[in-house]
């Protein structure tokens, strides 16, 4: 069953209570005391939403007040509405309510667009008395210390084989490019396969990381196996080598094209391996404190 609204009208937040209320209660007189107001009034609500509907949600009789077939289908959804705002101002009233704590949160270096020091100085703002440390690192790293409890958070890539005691919350797309030394034979405009690079050097995080996983699933798609003579712990510092002549890279599209580095070239890669969501990581087992709720509500408001 359809309800029609006229398009200059609108249901009420109150007329729903009202509903809700006279459904629960078996009649208009006891909805009315239960909520405070006068009994014309809660007829009145009834009666206007009726005509916005357009269908009758009471049939009344001067024994009884009963839902129609229409009505039943309407409080339903009605109570599915009004579970959803209390639940709504109970989660707003618990981190509004927090003026005090501490939040401890480990990042990566690669969050694509997102971003973090412009979420970090909104949380400041909104919470001064709630002291944040930030720790960085590499994510498998990170989500080890979120298992030992010794970080609330983690922002980072959420990699699709995330274990099922983690919950994420994504924030920000990313995408991987290869990055080139100035000056190298591949140099040029248009995209790339991977397949040109078998016989190059590769720059990379170690083994066990995220990043490393996609080179080698990727370049054993295009049929080799990647030689990677120079390990290193961050994305910038895989930018350095290569800048310095000494491989080739996958990198995140917001590293490689950052300002922040030297100069090297990027290439768009034709069929590129996808790089994971940026997001916000939690404990399923544990739950956050109002401190880390409030953060991680900010982190959520401040997405590209």
């Amino acid at each position: 069953m359809a309800f029609i609204v006229r398009h200059d009208e609108r249901v009420e937040l109150r007329q729903l209570t009202y509903v809700e209320a006279v459904a629960r209660h078996g009649g208009f007189t006891r909805a009315a005391e239960r909520l405070h107001v006068a009994q014309s009034a809660v007829s009145a609500q009834i009666r206007s939403l009726e005509a916005e509907l357009g269908v009758a949600l009471f049939a009344r009789t001067t024994r009884r007040v009963a839902l129609t077939p229409a009505g039943e289908l309407f409080v339903a959804r009605a109570r599915r509405v009004l579970a959803e705002l209390d639940g709504a101002r109970l989660e707003l009233g618990e981190i509004t309510a927090v003026v005090t704590g501490r939040v401890t949160v480990g990042a990566t270096a690669v969050l694509g667009r997102y971003d973090l020091p412009a979420a970090l100085a909104r949380f400041h703002d909104q919470f001064p008395g709630i002291a944040l440390r930030l720790r960085s690192g590499l994510v498998t790293g990170l989500l080890g210390a979120l298992d030992g409890g010794e970080l609330d958070l983690v922002i980072g890539p959420v990699h699709s084989d995330l274990p099922p005691r983690f919950d994420a919350l994504p924030l920000a797309e990313e995408q991987l490019v290869l990055a080139l030394p100035p000056g190298h034979p591949l140099e040029g405009p248009g995209r790339i396969t991977l397949g040109e690079l078998r016989d190059e050097s590769f720059v990379c995080l170690p083994e066990g990381s995220g990043l490393r996983w996609i080179l080698d699933d990727a370049a054993r798609t295009a049929g080799f196996t990647p030689r990677v003579p120079f390990e290193t712990h961050s994305p910038q510092s895989i930018r350095e080598l290569v800048a310095a002549g000494l491989g080739v890279a996958l990198l995140a599209r917001s590293v490689a094209e950052s300002d922040q580095g030297p100069a090297i070239v990027v290439r768009a890669l034709h069929s590129a391996p996808s790089h994971p969501p940026i997001g916000v990581i939690h404990h399923r087992d544990r739950p956050l404190t109002p401190a880390a709720q409030a953060f991680r509500h900010v982190l959520s408001t401040g997405r590209p």
